[in-house]
């Protein structure tokens, strides 16, 4: 059982948001806009980019956050980010997802309450209506299995990090992969404030298609197909 933790307590927690990009200069006005809306004096904002050939990395530094380059690779990426700036807790926040007005303060208040990680209920946002359909199946089965998808925003205590020893520097499913190895440490604390996150991807292939082509590389998965063989048929 959780203890309860004061608000004073809680709110004093530091975080480091890490966000990997790669060719995001469309995506990020926006995003540090949201960013600067919810960044607070306990709150760390670090982008990792994997080699961007546009203007990403100049519209952030404009910005005045921090960036680091490493090698491409969401893991590679995210697990520099988590190593080049330390804090008690890591959040790991996709460039064209959005946490909820009061996640920073909903992140702090689960891990002061005992949670090692955990994730956000999902929204996925667009023009095709089976989107509603995959964030719910999405929230539910990760309430099931205990297993997050990125689309999801894990946070991470650095404790718990530091004991799975990050994310795994693969291709795909790093996210299915750690998930497996925190949930070896603790079920994870499914939060129903609801990140918002874009539906392109499944709308620039066709939803049904990439519907079942994610079902499939799962299953694949699952079974013990490679990561670089599964990005391969994924690319």
């Amino acid at each position: 059982m959780m203890n309860y933790v004061s608000e004073k307590s809680h709110k004093n927690t530091e975080l480091l948001v890490v966000v990997p990009m790669l060719n995001e200069a469309e995506q990020l006005p926006e995003l540090l806009m949201h960013l600067s809306q919810i960044k607070d004096a306990q709150t760390q904002i670090v982008f990792v980019d994997g080699g961007s050939t546009d203007n990403s990395v100049r519209i952030v530094e404009q910005a005045g956050c921090s960036v680091i380059e490493s090698e491409r690779g969401r893991a590679v990426q995210m697990n520099a980010g988590a190593r080049a700036l330390s804090a008690p807790v890591y959040v790991f926040l996709h460039a064209d997802s959005r946490l909820p007005v009061d996640g920073i303060n909903a992140i702090r208040h689960a891990i002061a309450n005992g949670a090692s990680w955990g994730r956000f209920d999902v929204t996925i946002i667009g023009k095709h209506p089976m989107l509603k359909v995959i964030a719910f199946m999405m929230n539910w089965r990760s309430r099931l299995s205990g297993i997050a998808t990125g689309d999801q925003t894990l946070f991470i205590s650095k404790e718990a990090w530091e004991k799975v020893d990050g994310f795994p520097e693969q291709p795909l499913m790093e996210d299915i992969d750690i998930s497996k190895r925190l949930r070896s440490i603790a079920r994870p604390i499914c939060l129903h404030e609801r990140v918002i996150t874009s539906g392109r991807r499944w709308e620039e292939r066709g939803v049904w298609k990439t519907i079942f082509l994610m079902w499939q590389l799962r299953f694949d998965y699952w079974r013990g197909a490679s990561a670089e063989k599964i990005a391969e048929r994924y690319r």
